[in-house]
């Protein structure tokens, strides 16, 4: 039954992929709890809170597969949360003298705190591979379309002449910085909770004995130890939340150009062939940019995602009564779309078709228009800054009037060519001579560490 897009069998491939999924789903969760339990048994038999013999039973018997599910399920419905109708049933697979050593001094959250984030380290290993991977498709292109000119475009409107490789820099440039953040992220964010009832730690006495075990917990996991419980501080998660939507936001910028880029009008790219994709019903001809608009709605669905995160920090006092709920819908949704954007993203990139040829007659559709700066800048040193512009405006409005090449306008002005001289207006009105800085750009870019 269809719940949503990301839970559909229709839909669910479109905008995830089963390797996040599986990172996020059920079955994963539990297992994730359960693994945190262990963990924490542990940790504890290592700082001497609880015999060693204890955890290594927890360890031994505690098992995903001998859950009754519907009964927990169900036991979770009543509770509210499934982590004490989890303890139940682990107290029942391990023997009695031991099975009273499972959560320890743990609270709740605690556990499934610690649960989401060993589902979200793992979940941005796969976003970091996703990026990298992009990353390394965008340099290529950047440095085979390093000369390939085409029409910069602002307001929709041709504004200066670019190149493609130009183009797939600026995106290159935000994909580098998104796996820079990252890193800062990974160690910044990813941080263990264990903190007891009120992130005290009092279960386990006043003395440093608690922070002891936390700091191991996070070796066993994985996870950083942070300086203080953040049961109610949940500026990290949302900050993984919202690192997700910039991505997105990278990416829907990416998809919106390729869209337009990819109109019959405009045709000079268009996403990889694959027969019968985006194909229309009733219009043989269509092949619909579909992954560019799978992209969009994404991004889109990220940003909102990123709002929810930033309610879920504004908690009550010591423990929240109802925002950190909102966390269990955004951060698995979050992390299935992002990872199947940067999937689709990394599709289209990777097959993307370039019609140089198109962006070269785009380039000089407007019979030399787009270079009007050019003969304003180059005429300047000889009229002064603002006959330029003057001469040059006029010159432009005659030339979308009479349907004339800008040079063959600027040619009828006697005394303009002969302060400026023909030679020196036709290299002006010439757009592969005036891509200013896009090489070195480019190189940059490419050379970025």
């Amino acid at each position: 039954m269809l719940n949503s897009a990301l839970d559909s069998r229709i839909f669910r491939n479109l905008f995830g992929t089963e390797e996040i999924r599986d990172i996020f789903s059920d079955e994963a969760y539990i297992k994730c709890l359960i693994e945190i339990e262990i963990a924490l048994a542990r940790a504890e038999a290592k700082v001497n809170v609880i015999p060693q013999e204890s955890a290594d039973a927890i360890a031994e018997n505690a098992k995903y597969e001998k859950l009754d599910l519907d009964r927990m399920a169900a036991d979770t419905e009543n509770v509210g949360y499934p982590v004490l109708p989890l303890v139940w049933q682990l107290a029942e697979m391990v023997p009695q003298e031991h099975a009273k050593y499972i959560h320890w001094g743990a609270t709740t959250q605690d556990i499934m705190d610690c649960a989401s984030m060993v589902q979200m380290r793992r979940g941005l290993v796969v976003v970091r591979r996703n990026l990298h991977d992009l990353n390394a498709t965008l340099t290529t292109l950047s440095r085979k379309y390093a000369d390939t000119p085409m029409a910069g475009r602002t307001h929709l409107q041709h504004a200066l002449p670019i190149t493609f490789g130009y183009k797939c820099a600026v995106y290159l440039s935000s994909i580098q910085r998104h796996i820079q953040r990252l890193t800062e992220i990974e160690r910044r964010c990813l941080l263990v909770q264990f903190g007891g009832a009120a992130g005290t730690l009092a279960s386990l006495g006043s003395d440093d004995t608690g922070l002891k075990v936390r700091k191991q917990l996070a070796m066993e996991l994985g996870l950083h130890d942070p300086s203080i419980t953040w049961h109610v501080a949940r500026d990290n998660i949302a900050e993984i939340i919202n690192f997700l939507a910039l991505v997105g936001g990278s990416l829907g910028k990416i998809a919106l150009d390729i869209i337009i880029m990819s109109s019959n009008e405009v045709a000079e790219v268009s996403e990889p062939f694959v027969p019968f994709r985006g194909a229309s019903s009733t219009m043989p001809q269509k092949r619909n940019p579909i992954s560019s608009e799978v992209i969009l709605a994404s991004s889109k669905l990220l940003r909102s995602n990123a709002s929810l995160a930033l309610d879920a920090m504004v908690s009550d006092f010591e423990r929240a009564s109802g925002p950190w709920h909102l966390e269990w819908s955004c951060v698995p949704d979050s992390f299935v779309l992002c990872s199947g954007a940067l999937h689709q993203a990394n599709f289209i990139m990777r097959g993307l078709l370039v019609n140089t040829d198109v962006m070269s007659r785009n380039l000089n559709m407007t019979k030399g228009l787009i270079v009007a700066e050019a003969v304003m800048m180059g005429t300047a040193p000889k009229l002064g800054r603002q006959r330029a512009h003057d001469v040059v405006y006029e010159a432009c409005t005659k030339a979308i009037e009479t349907n004339l090449p800008l040079i063959d306008v600027l040619q009828q002005d006697e005394s303009l060519v002969a302060q400026v001289g023909e030679e020196k207006l036709r290299s002006l009105c010439d757009p592969c001579q005036y891509l200013g800085c896009c090489r070195q750009m480019i190189e940059n870019v490419i050379n970025y560490e």
